[in-house]
């Protein structure tokens, strides 16, 4: 059973024991995931604990501008060849089972769980879950808000950006309903860091490979509508992702093709 951090102030106080850490984050990453883990592993890092971020497969190419001067490599197999973690954290992970091939490894060794998910599954020893945060970015961000406060760490560009990419990324650009009126005044201090909130945006919504617009494309010509309009479905069997040439990065955003047809629900 997974020991409940209520507050920031609990939360610090188990990070703040300087030990070799390692960062999990979420098969099929996002951009909450990613933002998120890596601002954590620039706070652990400022608080003496040498750490990395590992996932299940790299960084999607669209993504990783958050990564690129931090790590090379997010693959356990290349983290780890001269790494040797003393304490393991989950962000931005609902469940065991989204750390996908790193959960045998790693599931039962969690020893804090960071998310925001609505319905997730408790795992490690201790979890801090903050389910009216439109994403984790948000909680990684008041975080550092508080440390910063403290004078404990220093605020740099790479945090911010990483920050609001999570936060961005996991409101659609701030469209979603998740988003609530201290989303906005989070993601304002970020812009007046002095950040490219314009460029994140681009790069997270707009800057897509041919291969993406190739499955967008595709998922229009395969959606079904139905409820009077109200419920629309796309599939996509593994013999058409197979037929374009397409990886599981290029399918990310599909959910977003029938979430945008007028009148579904």
């Amino acid at each position: 059973m997974s020991e409940t951090l209520t507050t920031l102030d609990e939360l610090i106080s188990v990070l703040d024991e300087p030990a070799e850490t390692i960062i999990i984050f979420h098969r099929n990453p996002d951009a909450d995931a990613v933002g998120s883990a890596f601002a954590l592993r620039n706070v652990m890092e400022q608080l003496g604990s040498p750490t990395r971020c590992i996932c299940q497969e790299e960084v999607p190419a669209y993504l990783q501008f958050l990564t690129q001067d931090t790590q090379e490599s997010v693959l356990a197999e290349a983290v780890l060849a001269d790494f040797e973690p003393v304490r393991i954290i989950s962000v931005d992970t609902a469940s065991i089972s989204q750390m996908g091939t790193l959960a045998d490894r790693f599931g039962d060794c969690v020893d804090i769980m960071i998310d925001h998910h609505e319905g997730n599954e408790p795992h490690g020893a201790q979890s801090y879950v903050r389910s009216s945060a439109a994403a984790t970015g948000e909680i990684i961000f008041d975080l550092i808000k508080k440390l910063a406060n403290e004078e404990r760490i220093t605020i740099d560009e790479e945090m911010c950006i990483d920050l609001y990419a999570a936060i961005s990324g996991d409101t659609g650009c701030f469209r979603y309903s998740n988003v609530t009126p201290k989303t906005h005044l989070r993601a304002a201090e970020l812009v007046a860091s002095g950040i490219d909130c314009a460029d994140i945006n681009r790069r997270l919504f707009e800057n897509k490979s041919l291969e993406r617009l190739r499955a967008q494309s595709a998922a229009i010509s395969n959606m079904e509508v139905f409820a009077d309009g109200k419920v629309a479905v796309v599939t996509f069997p593994y013999a058409l992702k197979a037929a374009l040439g397409l990886g599981d990065d290029d399918l990310g955003a599909l959910v977003d093709i029938p979430r945008s047809l007028s009148g579904v629900e």
